[in-house]
């Protein structure tokens, strides 16, 4: 359940985020990209608007990852279910990509890990759909795992510019999550303290760390998998479908 607080300054903000969220569960799931049981239901209160979705029993990929990104994480099973977890993950983005719309938001507290190894992807806010619906503008989410390409845009365009996410942006959130929860390490380096606008330019650039010098250990497939994600170029990278095959035969 999501609820605005109406004495947040940003009250009217997250109130207009939520009607977005509905908006953009209600399109998807008319897309077939969505399972109809997730959103439950939404609404208006004396206080603003209300938003509920199926809960979803999972937990957090850097918590799901504690283990396996130890040294002595290289264990039988860890290895099938890393794998299996970046593929459901590719099937879940696959879903949406192919109903023409990028999540925009793909980072490690957006998709939970179930018990059985499978991730779960969550929050639709700031998703973006094949249409000129009006919206918030898009200005980015999360910048530890914003790609190179939208990095630029939010650059090199005003603060009320909406950028339109493309589905290569959610590959490079993908790589990059699983990058930041395997090695502890965010894929382009640069300080906490620094300015987003700082962090931003150096992630522009497309300079990632090398993960031969950050890996806890070594797992060549999988470092294949986060490498071609985390390719500088947006049409260098795998579809989600291509990934998500290409993990499922392997």
């Amino acid at each position: 359940m999501k609820a605005n607080n109406p004495d947040a300054e940003t009250t009217r903000d997250k109130a207009t985020e939520m009607a977005q969220e509905d908006d953009h569960l209600i399109r998807i799931t008319e897309a077939g990209a969505l399972s109809p049981g997730y959103r439950v239901g939404a609404g208006t209160w004396e206080g603003g608007r209300w938003l509920a979705v199926r809960w979803v029993d999972g937990t957090p990929v850097w918590r799901a990852f504690a283990s396996a990104r130890e040294p002595d994480g290289d264990r039988p099973s860890v290895r099938p279910w890393l794998m299996g977890i970046t593929r459901t993950w590719a099937e879940r983005l696959a879903q949406l990509h192919t109903a023409g719309w990028a999540h925009a938001d793909v980072q490690p507290t957006n998709t939970l890990i179930t018990q059985a190894g499978a991730a779960e992807v969550i929050d639709y806010a700031l998703a973006c759909g094949p249409d000129n619906r009006p919206r918030l503008p898009y200005r980015g989410a999360l910048t530890h795992t914003t790609a190179p390409e939208i990095a630029d845009a939010i650059l090199s365009t005003p603060a009320d510019t909406h950028i339109q996410v493309e589905p290569s942006a959610d590959i490079w959130g993908l790589g990059a999550s699983l990058f930041w929860c395997w090695t502890v390490h965010r894929p382009v380096p640069y300080e906490d303290e620094s300015p987003r606008v700082d962090k931003l330019k150096a992630i522009a650039k497309a300079a990632t760390l090398p993960l031969d010098d950050v890996r806890p250990w070594a797992f060549t497939e999988f470092e294949k998998v986060i490498r071609a994600c985390l390719a500088p170029a947006p049409e260098d990278r795998p579809s989600a479908t291509d990934l998500a095959t290409l993990l499922a035969t392997s």
